[in-house]
């Protein structure tokens, strides 16, 4: 029997973070390891219980969600720790920043049950998850606005099934649903995604979405 995915749950909200401990708790292969009120504890607690997956609030006193996701997550860090972002601002631009800092996923407080079950599970096993009814709206909005700097091409040039598992990743799509669509194993699947995230120099399916909209390339080849 595999062992429980253990999380750490933070928001400044006792309210809201007693709520989401209890329905983690609830739901069969999860349990709650630890709490916080703010980011500085989150990033205390998750160094110390090293989590499966730490389910951090964005706006939170003192250190806040970002903040808590770069020292957990981000790109200096040796070895990174799974963190899925919640909020109930939707299209805030903290949350573009959250995914920058490392974050495996996004969710509104408002998903319900099963889609932060869904989240807790696909940051757990490595892959990422964002609410699939605000994917594109999301990552679209924020490509809008234009990144920190020009996204670099990749050296080696994406294969014609590779602009389409890129696309697929875009639109929100789970690996299952990806090959579906494209009449593929989902070993297939998952070796293209591995695939694009080293072309594309990304650490996640995020990121490989968030590089798909700043570059144009969400309805396959450009």
């Amino acid at each position: 029997m595999p062992a429980d995915i253990r999380v750490v749950v933070a928001d400044d909200q006792e309210i809201v973070r007693t709520g989401l401990v209890m329905i983690l708790n609830a739901e069969p292969g999860i349990r709650v390891v630890g709490e916080a009120p703010d980011g500085r504890r989150a990033v205390e607690l998750a160094q110390r219980l090293r989590p499966d997956v730490c389910l951090l609030d964005i706006r939170m006193p003192g250190m806040d969600g970002i903040e808590a996701t770069r020292r957990l997550a981000g790109p200096a860090v040796t070895d990174p720790l799974a963190v899925v972002v919640i909020t109930t601002f939707d299209l805030d631009d903290h949350v573009y920043a959250a995914l920058r800092a490392g974050a495996r996923g996004f969710l509104l407080k408002d998903a319900g049950t099963a889609l932060l079950s869904q989240a807790v599970h696909a940051a757990a096993r490595g892959d990422a998850l964002i609410a699939p009814s605000i994917t594109t709206r999301l990552l679209k909005a924020f490509a809008d606005t234009g990144p920190a700097g020009p996204r670099p091409q990749p050296i080696d040039p994406l294969t014609d099934r590779e602009e389409e598992v890129l696309a697929a990743v875009a639109r929100g799509r789970t690996n299952a649903e990806i090959a579906s669509e494209l009449h593929i194993s989902l070993s297939t699947v998952k070796t293209h995604i591995t695939a694009l995230m080293a072309k594309l120099v990304v650490r996640n399916r995020v990121e490989i979405a968030m590089w798909a909209y700043e570059t144009g390339r969400t309805s396959g080849r450009a």
